[in-house]
């Protein structure tokens, strides 16, 4: 089996990828950068983030596993304390995979129908440069609203409890193939209205975002963060591919809300 260790980059974190290198290679194990079986993130859910990121084009064959060195993540099952079991686990057991869904966002460009395709393991943001934000939401091709406020935010069920939550978004089991839309801050008054309220989505559903006034956007996929001008349309959906886990013991999706947001 090949495997390759992506470290946060600090001291704590060095520490522990030289020390699985060292243990993985004593069980026999190789290293492979490029074509990895497994990729095992140390450090906290930004460093997963990173690590999907580098290997989406391998998502069918290359499965993920994180350990934390800070706070608890939502990614990371296991802790510095456990290396050994980890290790053990990778070496002598075989791989019980877990899938979460993804979320694809499509955007359009004006000239010569050129497009450009981006995965998102927590989430996508959408927002102006300046001035206010407005947005033609469409669902399934039928206009739903005209949004006015400071941006939208897209998320997947696993990226619900990141800043989806602090939007007053819902945290959704991952076991549910679904995208969230919440809102920032929208206008409401006797002149504009939105839904107010965020909307989940099926996965044989979609989103269109349709710009009203101005085609530049500051967009966020997951950690990314650029500028895309010329835009007709931002499309958002339920991916067709899902990211893969390795898990070798149980860690309940409850169980990560109940320690991350309200402890024992």
């Amino acid at each position: 089996m090949n495997f390759t260790v992506i470290s946060k980059g600090d001291d704590k974190s060095n520490e522990l990828m030289n020390r699985l290198y060292d243990r993985l290679f004593a069980h026999g194990l190789t290293s492979d950068q490029e074509k990895p079986d497994i990729v095992i993130s140390v450090g906290g859910d930004g460093t997963l983030l990173y690590a999907f990121q580098r290997y989406r084009h391998r998502l069918k064959t290359t499965a993920f596993v994180g350990v934390h060195t800070g706070h608890l993540g939502f990614y990371a099952d296991w802790v510095p304390g456990e290396i050994e079991k980890l290790v053990h686990a990778i070496a002598t057991m075989r791989i019980q995979v877990v899938e979460y869904p993804l979320l694809e966002v499509v955007i359009q460009f004006d000239r010569e129908n050129k497009k450009q395709s981006f995965l998102a393991l927590n989430e996508a943001t959408v927002k102006t440069k300046e001035g206010t934000f407005v947005m033609d939401v469409e669902i399934n091709g039928e206009h739903f609203e005209r949004f006015r406020g400071d941006g939208l935010c897209i998320s997947t069920p696993s990226g619900s409890t990141a800043y989806n939550k602090a939007l007053g978004g819902a945290i959704i089991h991952p076991s549910l193939a679904s995208i969230q839309i919440a809102e920032m801050a929208s206008i409401n008054n006797r002149v504009f209205r939105t839904i107010g309220s965020p909307l989940i989505l099926p996965s044989h559903h979609y989103c269109d975002l349709k710009p009203v006034t101005g085609d530049e956007f500051l967009i966020t996929i997951d950690y990314l963060s650029f500028e895309q001008k010329n835009v007709r349309s931002i499309r958002c959906q339920v991916a067709k591919e899902k990211i893969r886990f390795a898990r070798y013991k149980p860690f309940p999706f409850w169980d990560r809300v109940k320690a991350s947001f309200i402890g024992d």
